[in-house]
């Protein structure tokens, strides 16, 4: 499973969040409005991504 990839898009930002979503943010490598980080499929990412979902946009599963 760990071949799998997924791409997340922040498209909004992470200013006035609680501190544990801004963490989050950073530890998904989510440092800028509008970049696009291709992250490993995973349980933990994607509780990770599960968590800040009203703040990324996930663009496509790669193969």
């Amino acid at each position: 499973m760990a071949d799998k990839t997924f791409q997340v898009k922040l498209v909004k930002s992470g200013i006035g969040r609680p501190k544990r979503h801004r963490e989050t943010l950073k530890g998904l490598g989510l440092t800028r409005m509008n970049k696009v980080m291709t992250l490993n499929d995973t349980p933990a990412i994607r509780g990770m991504v599960k968590k800040v979902e009203h703040l990324v946009q996930v663009l496509a599963d790669d193969k």
